[in-house]
């Protein structure tokens, strides 16, 4: 089985929220392996209208993006800044209370502009 090799890959082949979860994850690994800032400059097509959750998919590719760019040395691509790409509405990666302010301290800064609140680890594949 191939792993995708740019965001782009990954959106085109999620057909479903677990689909997104498990190709972003083989994306990651490919990346972490070639660390090439071309892997995230092709704009991945929305999701918000193709599968649950669409909009969080939409805004974490970007700020995925913008993390994995920078972890690159590179410019973010500027699909990755479209106010488009971000949530109305906070989201939290847990939907427990306690765990909130945890994720509203650690959040890196891509996913809090884009009003994601994840781990400081949420693209780690360690």
């Amino acid at each position: 089985m191939r792993r995708p090799r740019s965001l782009a890959e990954v959106a085109a082949w999620s057909d479903s929220r677990r689909a997104f979860s498990f190709q972003l994850a083989d994306f990651l690994d490919q990346f972490y392996l070639e660390r090439r800032p071309e892997m995230l400059s092709e704009e991945p097509e929305r999701l918000a209208r193709r599968i649950e959750e669409g909009d969080i998919a939409d805004a974490y590719l970007a700020a995925t993006a913008v993390s994995l760019a920078r972890l690159a040395g590179a410019h973010p691509p500027a699909w990755a800044w479209q106010e488009s790409r971000k949530l109305r509405r906070h989201w939290f990666a847990s939907p427990g209370r306690a765990v909130r302010a945890t994720l509203l301290a650690e959040s890196p800064a891509p996913f809090r502009e884009r009003n994601l609140f994840v781990s400081e680890n949420a693209l780690s594949r360690a």
